[in-house]
């Protein structure tokens, strides 16, 4: 059956149109990636060839060989980059090439500034990939044809960048993509042989297929002989001491489509009852999308150096979904599937001994390189904190590596591990004392932190959204429980002396009359009153319950509606304060009970809770604010 052969000019997605202008004006110092990435782009497509015709070999059209081919045209001043790998039909050109599917576009393009060396850096964080040719060329024209579909189904691309695109069906009898550069005036340094031998050896001489070129004659003209110009060897297989810094470099901005260079890196071969290689590197930069979970991760799978499947889940747990890199087995079976992972003891084995040594890494640089993990841990933190929810094996090991901000520096800035808190602990305290808020300054500002300041023990102060459920997975570190300070009650009695806990008794029955007439006047709203061991300044504060969530994340959760657990939470009050004094000697019952509540609803404010009834506290508040001016 005949295709229609037809021409359309079609609009550019916007963030695309965005992130060409981008391309153009703010990349001019590192022209080079163009090349990189259009060889990085050949690469994939011709392992995803490999991959789907391990169930289908006819894909491969009689042509196994599978290449990467850069030439050029001094007289067209074009550059071609060639492979024969998957390639494309229109559908995908436009879902590949029209538009930016990316969860982490809307923030990318928020966070541009306009001044060009800085958005150069974004745009390395968020991947530059096919867009990268305009960097050198005002026109370009991509004709492709997906294996497995005849020669008239073939597709042609073309722009200039500006705004649209033109897309035409075609006669194309090659299987794969040819990418044709039309270079800008001044950008001739790229129709050399020499200098894109040494790009290509640069940035891509770790690909594992053949990049080829022309060979050249005496009079520097191209001749109908393609000659290897890359190792095309996979890096991975290579023994480490061959392998300079630069290539590992290199290789991670290959297989991360990232434009900085990585922060850390591990290399391993494992031999014995199961063979793998691991090449797993730590990013310098978060992508825009960590925090979406549901993103592929950043791992691929080799088998015997054939490539099986990008973003392999099963490989890297969650909290580690930065981790980029390969892992290759000599032991899986070639046509191993999604779902034959799911249950398949040797990726199991694989993933424990990925994790193990990206956790040791990640160790070695707290212990050696402290200022380049407070760089990992600005930048993926919060994706840490995931970990001992989710990886029971490795809790204590995570744990570890952990930081925090705490009453300790008086900065919001994470630095303190849980070794430093324990090492700095007070004589007889055995808990690890800790606050959940929805900010830093929340957190500092807690009226339960009062006592812990009098007697200079030191509190965590934990204000991530991840924090709430990092603690009701985290039970202990080196022998030594957690304990909020602002759930269940509290007893320093063991840090403090006995005169002290002498003096608390004394007080809290000397109140017990008072308590009793604040319990009586609130009634259902509170499950208990008592006196308060932790307040030294504030008249009030709410206790919650060990199991209950911090009011904050309640609020949170019922914005974005769920059903949230109606829980009662314990009214502590400070005797000593004036106001509470002053509430004692009130005779009126009616005004007590309204004081009474104004207490409660001034300790649910602090804990960053929602008060059911605004226009009345105010109308408390106003009372009291003239009872007290008389």
């Amino acid at each position: 059956m005949a295709v229609e052969h037809h021409k359309e000019t079609l609009e550019f997605q916007t963030e695309v149109k965005q992130l060409l202008h981008l391309m153009i004006h703010s990349l001019y110092s590192n022209k080079d990636i163009f090349l990189r990435e259009l060889i990085s782009n050949a690469s994939d497509a011709c392992d995803k060839l490999r991959f789907e015709a391990l169930s289908d070999p006819s894909l491969y059209e009689n042509d196994a060989e599978l290449r990467i081919r850069v030439d050029f045209d001094k007289a067209a001043r074009t550059i071609t980059i060639t492979d024969n790998g998957i390639g494309m039909n229109r559908e995908e050109v436009i879902q590949n090439i029209g538009t930016i599917a990316r969860s982490g576009t809307r923030e990318f393009f928020s966070k541009l500034s306009g001044e060009q060396s800085k958005d150069a850096n974004l745009i390395g964080q968020f991947g530059v990939g096919f867009y990268s040719a305009f960097i050198v060329a005002d026109r370009v024209t991509l004709t492709t044809r997906r294996a497995g579909m005849t020669a008239e189904h073939g597709v042609r691309w073309e722009s200039d960048g500006s705004g649209a695109y033109t897309l035409e069906t075609v006669e194309h009898p090659a299987r794969g993509t040819e990418v044709v550069l039309h270079l800008k005036e001044g950008e001739d340094e790229f129709l050399n042989d020499w200098r894109l031998r040494q790009v290509i050896q640069t940035y891509s001489d770790h690909i594992p297929l053949p990049i080829e070129m022309r060979k050249r004659n005496e009079q520097d003209e191209p001749t109908d002989e393609w000659e290897v110009v890359n190792k095309a060897s996979a890096l991975w297989a290579r023994p480490r001491n061959e392998i300079s810094e630069d290539e590992y470099k290199a290789f991670y901005k290959h297989v991360a489509h990232d434009f900085q260079d990585p922060l850390a890196w591990t290399h391993n071969r494992v031999e014995g009852n199961q063979e793998y290689i691991s090449l797993l590197y730590v990013p310098s930069k978060a992508p825009f999308d960590l925090f979406d979970r549901d993103q592929p991760h950043g791992v691929k799978l080799y088998v015997r150096r054939v490539f099986i499947m990008d973003g392999a889940e099963k490989l890297m747990p969650r909290y580690l979904r930065f981790i980029r890199g390969v892992i290759d087995s000599s032991d899986l079976p070639l046509n191993v599937s999604r779902e034959i992972l799911q249950s398949n003891k040797l990726i199991d084995n694989m993933r424990a001994g990925s994790v193990k040594k990206v956790l040791g890494l990640l160790e070695g640089l707290a212990k050696d390189e402290p200022e380049k993990y407070k760089t990992f841990w600005t930048e993926f933190g919060r994706v840490m904190k995931e970990g001992p929810g989710e990886d029971y094996a490795n809790r204590e090991q995570i744990a570890k590596l952990l930081r925090f901000a705490s009453t300790e520096n008086d900065s919001a800035e994470q630095t303190v591990s849980l070794e430093d808190y324990i090492n700095r602990m007070k004589p007889g305290q055995e808990k690890i004392y800790f606050i959940t808020a929805e900010s830093y300054n929340a957190a500092r500002h807690s009226p339960h932190l009062e006592i812990f300041r009098k007697k200079g023990i030191e509190v965590l102060l934990l204000s991530d959204r991840v924090d709430e459920w990092l603690m009701s997975h985290l039970f202990e570190f080196q022998g030594k429980a957690f304990q909020s300070v602002a759930k269940g009650d509290l007893d320093l009695s063991k840090i403090g002396s006995p005169e002290e806990k002498a003096e608390q008794e004394k007080i809290e029955q000397e109140a017990k009359g008072l308590v009793e007439r604040i319990k009586s006047a609130l009634g259902d709203e509170v499950a208990e009153v008592r006196v308060s061991h932790r307040l030294t300044d504030s008249p009030s504060c709410i206790v919650l319950n060990e199991q209950d969530m911090a009011l904050y994340m309640q609020q949170m959760l019922k914005r974005a509606g769920h059903d949230v657990p109606v829980s009662k939470p314990v009214l502590e009050v400070n005797p000593g304060h004036p106001l509470v004094k002053r509430l004692e000697a009130e005779q009126d019952g009616e005004r007590f009970g309204d004081w009474s509540r104004l207490l409660l609803e001034q300790g649910v404010l602090a804990e960053g809770g929602q008060l059911e009834d605004p226009a009345a506290f105010v109308a408390r508040l106003n009372q009291l604010m003239l009872a007290l001016s008389r």
